[in-house]
C-alpha cells in the first residue's frame, strides 16, 4: 500500500506540472490539447488539473484510499462522455481526433476499475460531513448539471467566447464534477467531502484573480456570466478555507 501511496502522490505531481503548463500556456502542455484555444480556456484547463492534483496529493499523503471512489467516478464520467464526442468527431471527417477518443476510452477503463476497487475500502475517518457542506454540495451538483448541459449544447454561459468543441468538452467536465460532489453528498463522511473541498479550493485559487481582472474588459453581454461565476468561486473558496483550516472539528490539524 505504501508504493500505491507514492504512485498516487507522484501522479499528483505530474498533473500539477501540466496544470502549471496550461496556466502559463507553455507548449509542452498545450500541445496535448486537441485544438488551438484561448488564454482563458487554457487557464480553465489548468484549474481543473490543479484540482485533480490537489486531491491526488492528499490521498497519496494520507493513504485515505477509501476517499478515492468519488474522484475515480468523476474521471470515469468525463472520460466516457469525451470519448463519445471524440469518436463522433473522428467519424465526421476529423480522423486526427481518433487518438483522443482512444485515450479517453482507456482513461474510462482505468478509472472505472479504480472506482470498483476503491469503493470496497473503508474510510478511516468516520466524522460526519457538516450540514452547510452537504447543502452546498447539493447546490453544486444542480449547478454543475445545468451548466454542463448548457455547455454541451454550446450555450454562451462562460464569460469569454469558447471554441465550440471546447464548450462540449468543458460541459463533460462539469458533468463529471457533478458526480464528484454527488458521491460526497450521498456518502456524507468528512473524508468524502475533504477531497472535493480541497480540489475546489485549488480550482478557485487559479481562477479568482484572473476573473477579477477580467471585469474591466468583459463584454457587456457576458458581464452577468462573469459575476455569477466569480461569486461561485468566492463562495466555494470561503467554504473550503473555513472547513479545511478554521473549523476546529474538521480542519487539517484535527
Amino acid at each position: 500500500m505504501k508504493m500505491l501511496r507514492y504512485a498516487t502522490a507522484l501522479s499528483g505531481l505530474v498533473i500539477l506540472v501540466f496544470a502549471i503548463g496550461f496556466i502559463f500556456q507553455i507548449q509542452f502542455a498545450t500541445q496535448f490539447w486537441p485544438w488551438p484555444d484561448g488564454r482563458y480556456s487554457y487557464l480553465f484547463i489548468g484549474s481543473i488539473l490543479a484540482a485533480v492534483s490537489a486531491a491526488a496529493f492528499w490521498v497519496g499523503w494520507t493513504g485515505e484510499f477509501g476517499a478515492l471512489p468519488a474522484g475515480s467516478l468523476n474521471i470515469f464520467v468525463i472520460a466516457v462522455a469525451t470519448s463519445i464526442y471524440f469518436f463522433q468527431l473522428a467519424q465526421n471527417g476529423r480522423p486526427q481526433l481518433l487518438s483522443f477518443g482512444i485515450a479517453s476510452l482507456l482513461s474510462a477503463l482505468v478509472s472505472g476499475a479504480a472506482f470498483l476497487w476503491s469503493r470496497r475500502l473503508p474510510l478511516s475517518d468516520a466524522r460526519p460531513t457538516p450540514t452547510l457542506v452537504k447543502v452546498s454540495f447539493g447546490i453544486f451538483v444542480a449547478s454543475l448539471i445545468l451548466a454542463g448541459g448548457a455547455l454541451i449544447f454550446r450555450l454562451p454561459i462562460f464569460p469569454w467566447k469558447l471554441n465550440p468543441d471546447s464548450s462540449v468538452i468543458f460541459g463533460c467536465i462539469f458533468l463529471g464534477d457533478a458526480f464528484y460532489f454527488l458521491y460526497g453528498l450521498l456518502r456524507p463522511r468528512w473524508h468524502n467531502a475533504l477531497g472535493q473541498l480541497l480540489s475546489f479550493l485549488a480550482y478557485d485559487l487559479v481562477l479568482i484573480v484572473p476573473f477579477i481582472g477580467l471585469f474591466p474588459t468583459v463584454k457587456p453581454e457576458q458581464m452577468l456570466n462573469l459575476v455569477v461565476y466569480t461569486a461561485v468561486l468566492i463562495y466555494s473558496a470561503a467554504l473550503a478555507v473555513y472547513y479545511l483550516f478554521v473549523n476546529p472539528p474538521t480542519r487539517f490539524r484535527s
